[in-house]
């Protein structure tokens, strides 16, 4: 059941990268979505009546933050505390941070908790650990009237969602592989989400990867000619499908190919939902994302999705976490 509304919903961006600034923009034609707050690492701004994202990536580029926007900017070494108390009628933000270090997005759903702020939150975490802290917090999100999806990007997300759908034909589930394929032509554009993706290679971890200059990134990128090959990821997909009563987390394989120096995907993404049936047949389900849809595309656009599902349970008083799993998403028009 869908909520009816008059009004757009006033949404809020946490992270203003190249994720961030993907979000904006795909939010920009949305009638029943407004940006109205937006908040990074040294600044926050806030405009009721909706916020430019071209504006937002024009300062930001030229000046360094968010903060420096004409009459809603606002300099901040606490932007995202001083944005939850400055805009409390938001309804709903989606996180693009990255989780460096790996408490990272627990100690930002603390901070709404301890904040007295009800509404929506929806990430893209992919650490199955990062997921774990989160469930720790279930009790004190509910408590503090907090509806969280966790887990709402493309993997997990888009993905984890398909997988639990393909997964309805078969009364048993041998295995879900889900391989990837992304392709950025300039890797800054996406420092964060890069450096996440390298801390899950073989000799690195999160603290390795986030103590990494860029250009000691720039230097591993010119090794492997821009290329990094993620095979057996500690990827939350997993933790997903187990919470969902769909298969054992040790059933679930991630990994795929990231290219920084080419927009064209390395490989075709997609989930195989490999089972038994109810009458003995062995059989694959394949769903495979279109080669000239962006990760952008496919992070932002769920996250979305998510964040307006998440809405509407929060207004049937369904508070707590939730995960791309166990809740269908509904499409922002």
């Amino acid at each position: 059941m869908t909520v009816n509304q008059t009004s757009p919903l006033s949404i809020g961006i946490l992270g203003f990268g190249g994720l961030g600034q993907a979000a904006a923009r795909l939010l920009s034609p949305k009638q029943e979505m407004r940006l109205c707050a937006v908040a990074d690492g040294q600044g926050y701004a806030y405009d009721s009546q909706g916020l430019n994202p071209e504006t937002l990536t024009t300062v930001t580029g030229d000046r360094g933050s968010v903060g420096y926007l004409d009459q809603h900017g606002v300099l901040s070494q606490n932007s995202i505390a001083e944005l939850i108390q400055a805009a409390p009628q938001v309804d709903g933000y989606f996180l693009a941070l990255p989780n460096l270090p790996n408490t990272f997005m627990a100690s930002v759903a603390r901070q709404f908790i301890d904040s007295g702020w009800q509404g929506v939150l929806v990430d893209a975490l992919k650490r199955t650990s990062a997921v774990e802290q989160l469930l720790g917090l279930q009790e004190d999100l509910q408590a503090a009237g907090i509806t969280y999806m966790t887990g709402c990007g493309a993997t997990p997300g888009l993905l984890t969602a398909a997988a639990a759908l393909a997964a309805q034909s078969y009364a048993e589930i041998h295995q879900v592989a889900i391989t990837f394929g992304v392709g950025i032509a300039n890797w800054e554009a996406y420092r964060s989400t890069i450096r996440e993706d390298i801390a899950h290679m073989p000799g690195y971890d999160v603290e390795t990867a986030r103590a990494m200059s860029d250009a000691d990134v720039a230097a591993l990128l010119d090794k492997t000619n821009g290329i990094l090959k993620l095979e057996n990821m500690e990827h939350a997909d997993d933790i997903m499908l187990e919470l969902a009563g769909i298969v054992d987390r040790d059933r679930v394989t991630v990994g795929g190919i990231v290219d920084t120096r080419n927009a064209k995907k390395p490989l075709s993404t997609n989930v195989q939902v490999t089972g038994r049936t109810f009458d003995g047949k062995i059989s694959t389900h394949t769903f495979t994302l279109g080669d000239d849809t962006s990760m952008a595309a496919n992070v932002c656009g769920p996250a979305f999705g998510y964040l307006k599902a998440g809405i509407n349970l929060h207004r049937r008083g369904l508070h707590g976490l939730f995960t791309a799993a166990e809740v269908m998403p509904q499409f922002v028009r």
